[in-house]
């Protein structure tokens, strides 16, 4: 799904009933003879020229009538339609002493700019007025090693329950565990709901997780790799055959098999070659080869950044098409993702709008020792070990919070709620002669205001820093119109 949203303009041709209160009376009168003699009654009659009134105005009247009749029948065929593209972003307007959002500024407070040229604003909300329903995904790395050994604590998971059933009905929340053990890479532990009761059970199954992995597979309910929810990848089974005959070595070889791939993509960058590969069960095969292909490096069988990524942005589409997609990912900040993948990721968000925040727990002392030679190696290797989170909330205009204490978490998970219902809503719309060239084209947000004294505020905008065009041209959209 595109980041263009099309506004649809309709003008109808309907065809109004005139009537005609008018109304054409003969009479016959009597004849006029030229004789100066008694006048003689003569019978009523016409004469041509009248008889050819009659038959044209009987033709007027069956013109008019058919007329009539078919404006009517063709006025859904005349309707115009005229595809107009419009391009939405949303900004966040903070004030950067306070670091509170704004939300009283008007549109001329507003400039975009789209490669650096500036675009008419032509459409503008803010905080308070309509704003599409949030689709919330958290997504939770469950490392025991990461941010996985502060999910034991129940006061962290009644925080984060409290600030989630604070939102608005039409908002809500799917969650996601990942990284929680051998056999289980990643599980759906609730789909888009927001439901109190079914948001607390997913969130108090995070705890058990977190303290037992055998736990944690046995609430599943499942023992698969990289299970994802049973309603959307279960698939009917043929029935059993009546027989004691055994399958034979064809029949064996045709059936699908978990490690069967299912989507290879592959990634090119500057630096490198990337090709991802999905099985079946839903692990991956990341194999990069760098610019000179003298160094090949192969991740077998994981579940990085990337693929949660898709996951999220892929069901989110599927399921919440007219929602505000946003995702946020609880972690330690530790995840390791070839910078090709890094940028691909960006590209899938920035192409469905979808907002990425992250909560970022503190790391382990060991890894804060080893941070500083780790980095460098894996940024001679193409990784980028640590930092994406943040890189992907800063291009695409979501929230990166640190959070240390318990009671951290609710609040960062609030001020990242706060600042998605926070937001102001523009657009702009791309003329009829821009086409699309398949590149990402940069957007930039300033924003100019005053305070009460009338001295210039400093201003923190947040907002996503590009777009993809619509693939329809202006060939195609007149054609439409037409």
């Amino acid at each position: 799904m595109n980041n263009e949203c099309f506004d649809s303009i309709q003008t109808t041709t309907q065809g109004r009933e005139a009537k005609n209160t008018q109304r054409i009376v003969m009479f016959a009168r009597p004849h006029r003879s030229l004789n100066h003699g008694p006048r003689q009654p003569r019978p009523l009659g016409f004469g041509f020229a009248p008889l050819r009134h009659c038959l044209n105005i009987l033709l007027i009247a069956a013109a008019v009538v058919l007329m009539l009749a078919t404006v009517a029948a063709q006025e859904v065929e005349d309707t115009i339609r005229i595809k107009t593209r419009v391009v939405f972003l949303d900004a966040l307007v903070k004030d950067k002493r306070t670091n509170l959002p704004i939300s009283n500024l008007a549109s001329e407070n507003f400039e975009v700019f789209d490669n650096g040229k500036p675009r008419n604003i032509a459409y503008f909300t803010r905080e308070g007025q309509a704003r599409k329903p949030l689709a919330l995904i958290l997504i939770l790395d469950l490392r025991e090693d990461g941010a996985g050994r502060f999910m034991k604590n129940p006061e962290i998971i009644k925080a984060m329950e409290a600030e989630l059933a604070k939102l608005p009905a039409g908002d809500e929340v799917a969650i996601m565990a990942m990284d929680i053990g051998e056999d289980v890479k990643r599980l759906w532990l609730t789909e888009f709901t927001n439901d109190r009761t079914k948001l607390a059970g997913a969130l108090s199954r995070i705890k058990a997780m977190s303290e037992s992995q055998e736990a944690g597979l046995e609430g599943s309910g499942t023992s698969t790799k990289n299970t994802t929810s049973e309603a959307q990848d279960a698939k009917p089974s043929a029935p059993a055959a009546s027989t004691d005959e055994k399958p034979t070595e064809s029949a064996q070889s045709s059936e699908p098999k978990p490690s069967d791939p299912v989507n290879v993509e592959i990634v090119k960058g500057k630096n490198g070659v990337v090709t991802r590969t999905t099985r079946r069960d839903g692990s991956v095969d990341v194999k990069r080869v760098n610019k000179k292909g003298d160094v090949t490096i192969e991740l077998d069988d994981i579940y990085d950044m990337a693929a949660a990524v898709r996951d999220a942005t892929r069901r989110a589409a599927d399921t919440r098409p007219n929602s505000q997609t946003s995702v946020v990912w609880i972690s330690d900040g530790i995840a390791p993702i070839f910078f090709e993948d890094r940028e691909a990721t960006e590209q899938i968000l920035i192409r469905d709008n979808v907002i990425f925040n992250s909560l970022t727990v503190e790391l382990r002392t060991l890894f804060k020792f080893l941070m500083p030679i780790g980095k460098p190696v894996a940024g001679w290797m193409g990784v980028s070990l640590y930092g994406s989170a943040k890189y992907l909330a800063d291009r695409t205009g979501g929230e990166a919070v640190k959070v240390g204490r318990a009671k951290d978490y609710g609040a960062g998970l609030s001020r990242i709620i706060g600042n998605l219902t926070a937001r102001y809503s523009l657009g702009f719309a791309l003329a009829e002669d821009e086409v699309d060239d398949g590149n990402m084209h940069g957007l930039e947000v300033r924003v100019k205001a005053k305070d009460d004294k009338g001295k210039t505020r400093k201003l923190l905008v947040s907002s996503r820093q590009g777009y993809y065009m619509s693939s329809i041209g202006a060939k195609d959209t007149a054609s439409k119109a037409q």
